[in-house]
């Protein structure tokens, strides 16, 4: 009996070592690609995006008469040049419609968004001339796709060009005129969406503390799950809608260095997933194995390691189909196909081993338990080690009333028992 424990024992410290090995393996798999999956999304899809609001300023021409020596002698001559004046937004409408649409890619999921923003901007012509103002709407990122993109004064289209990664126009206005610029596209993002008042500073540290005045942003989103980034704004109203929520930011004269940001809700990642179950296998291999050892041998059908090893090894086939079917088709499809192949391994097994009853009821409920059940927890995050705990402390309370009554010497040496007599 000690060399069989000893020899399951062994069989359970290599099958665990072989465990390790496939968590690592399906880790290195998951994030060495990550860095490169995540720029290829972002070059079909569109990267992160951070809108800011429309650059508005005032152009004016100016002559200036500057000296200059030309073969020796002296001249004056008149020089032209272009001035600008920046002009403050007095007032901020501005919405944007978020719909979640997730990418896969090799074992990891992307939070690919499609966003639907329009924007009005109120501004005044400040002098008693007409002037000429150029618009510059920056574009929230680099690497983006945009569609329908529109710069309308008033409701009156304007000339667009594209320069620099944003949209730019140019148009007149009327002595103290008060106009109504509005911003309109259609794009697509991945993982966070945000609005940003503050521009990066001169010297490149940071951001600069903005302004805005009698501001209003309202998110649409079909998605709940969202959560809002470290130093961001948290919005000033919020309603839950049938298809997902409504957010708002409402501010009269605000000034913050923070951003407005919302980041995707994360699905759940198959990589890390089929990562974690492949650590936590041994713990439910153990439980297996201790079970199966308890009704065995209060059966009377002791099984030989070589046994031990053909179960350890219809387990570990449960974690590697896991790790490379979920390449191909979803998490849950490929954890119940998983589930099932491992235990029709086991009780096709034991159903020859000892019988039709044992490898059903006591094998079969036990992997249920311990194998499927609770590497399903892990879909759950947070109540992995609760589940444990709770499988942990019932499994402890059966077989302590199952072997209360057992006498353990006798199972353990019962020829030496028969053999010992009256002393001389």
């Amino acid at each position: 009996m000690i060399k069989r424990i000893a020899a399951i024992i062994a069989i359970f410290v290599c099958t665990s070592v072989a465990w390790a090995i496939l968590g690592s393996t399906i880790f290195y798999r998951t994030y060495n690609a990550e860095s490169g999956l995540s720029g290829r999304v972002a070059s079909t899809w569109g990267a992160r995006q951070a809108q800011a609001p429309p650059a508005i300023a005032r152009e004016w021409r100016e002559e200036k008469t500057v000296e200059v020596e030309e073969k020796g002698k002296k001249t004056t001559r008149t020089e032209s040049y272009v001035r600008s004046e920046p002009v403050k937004i007095d007032a901020s409408r501005v919405a944007a419609a978020l719909h979640i649409d997730y990418r896969q890619k090799g074992l990891l999921w992307f939070s690919t968004y499609r966003v639907d923003f329009d924007g009005g901007y109120t501004f005044q012509n400040p002098t008693a001339r007409e002037e000429a103002f150029v618009i510059q709407l920056p574009f929230p990122a680099q690497q983006a796709v945009y569609d329908n993109v529109q710069l309308l004064l008033d409701d009156k289209p304007l000339a667009v060009t594209f320069s620099r990664s944003q949209a730019v126009a140019r148009t007149r206005m009327a002595p103290g005129a008060k106009s109504v610029l509005h911003a309109a596209y259609r794009s697509q993002g991945l993982d966070s969406w945000r609005y940003t008042f503050a521009r990066e500073n001169t010297d490149g540290r940071g951001k600069e503390i903005s302004q805005a005045h009698d501001f209003h942003l309202l998110v649409k989103t079909d998605i709940s799950g969202f959560d809002f980034p470290d130093n961001s704004l948290s919005p000033t109203e919020k309603r839950q809608t049938a298809n997902g929520w409504e957010l708002e930011w409402n501010y009269q004269n605000l000034v913050s260095g923070f951003d407005i940001a919302l980041k995707m809700p994360q699905r759940l990642q198959p990589g890390p997933l089929a990562g974690r179950i492949s650590y936590f296998a041994p713990v439910s291999l153990f439980f297996f194995f201790f079970l199966v050892f308890i009704l065995s041998t209060l059966r009377g059908n002791d099984l030989h390691p070589m046994n031990y090893f053909f179960l350890a090894c219809a387990f570990f086939a449960f974690h590697l189909l896991l790790a490379y079917l979920a390449d191909h088709i979803s998490i849950h499809a490929a954890f119940l196909i998983s589930s099932i192949i491992s235990i029709v391994l086991v009780v096709s097994y034991l159903r020859l081993v000892v019988d039709l009853r044992f490898a059903v009821v006591e094998a079969g409920i036990t992997q249920l338990i311990y194998l499927v059940l609770f590497s399903y927890a892990f879909f759950f995050e947070g109540f992995t080690g609760l589940t444990v705990t709770i499988g942990t402390i019932i499994t402890l309370f059966v077989v302590m009333q199952m072997t209360g009554r057992i006498r353990w010497d006798e199972k353990f040496s019962p020829s030496l028992l028969r053999k010992v007599g009256t002393p001389a």
